[in-house]
């Protein structure tokens, strides 16, 4: 198995094409990530036959509801063994306690991660939901809100990498989308960084979708984007 940090986010609804996109990428990438796209289309069935291509699964669900209902959600997901797990730092501190007290009391090994903004908002973006100030200053608070209830980790974007490992404990993991090769994206990421970047900064996953499964060759895609250059 790779020691890459990469994990592939396979985008697609279908267990059968995701299955064969894993095992392709098996012993390049670190592992997959498998979203809402994927598990409202095949649910937990499907992750199972992702999970036979041998590689770790990133289980990206983002929960956010009321407490006993992500803590049940938890339980539900850590059956799949899932190397991550995500749920949302805006539901708050007792919804993240609730969801560390059902991975504990299970004993699972997985990395519970708590989102913080979506890579997909800027400050304007967020001001339109009410949140003054800049992207980083809401991702630290949540990021604040989110370790003292116990998480293994955050989802953050690359460029507030720096900023968090400033303020937070050497052992919280960081898990960083927005991950692109140098020159334009075209796409929906609006703070993105290189994978080499993102590293430097002190990332320990890196998660890169697009740049790698719509490549003709996505392993070789996926081989190259350690050597990205510096990014725009």
């Amino acid at each position: 198995m790779s020691s890459s940090p990469i994990f592939c986010a396979i985008d697609r609804p279908d267990p059968a094409g995701a299955l064969t996109l894993a095992r392709s990428l098996n012993g390049v990438v670190g592992g997959v990530k498998l979203g809402l796209e994927f598990f409202c289309a095949s649910g937990p069935a499907g992750v199972r036959t992702v999970g036979e291509a041998g590689l770790p699964i990133f289980l990206d669900l983002k929960l956010h509801d009321i407490p006993n209902t992500v803590a049940g959600a938890v339980r539900s997901a850590l059956a799949l063994e899932p190397a991550m797990l995500t749920l949302h730092a805006a539901g708050g501190r007792a919804m993240l306690e609730a969801a560390v007290a059902a991975k504990r009391e299970a004993g699972a090994a997985t990395w519970l991660l708590a989102v913080t903004v979506l890579t997909s908002l800027d400050d304007g973006d967020l001001a339109d939901t009410g949140i003054s100030g800049d992207a980083g200053a809401q991702v630290e608070r949540l990021a604040r809100l989110a370790v003292a209830a116990g998480v293994d980790g955050l989802v953050c974007s690359p460029h507030e990498i720096a900023r968090l490992r400033r303020n937070l404990p050497a052992d919280v993991k960081l898990v960083v989308p927005g991950i692109r090769p140098a020159g334009p994206s075209g796409d929906d990421q609006k703070r993105v960084m290189t994978p080499q970047e993102a590293l430097a900064a002190g990332a320990d996953v890196l998660v890169v979708g697009r740049p790698i499964t719509v490549a003709a060759d996505p392993a070789a895609a996926a081989a190259a984007l350690l050597g990205s250059g510096p990014s725009r």
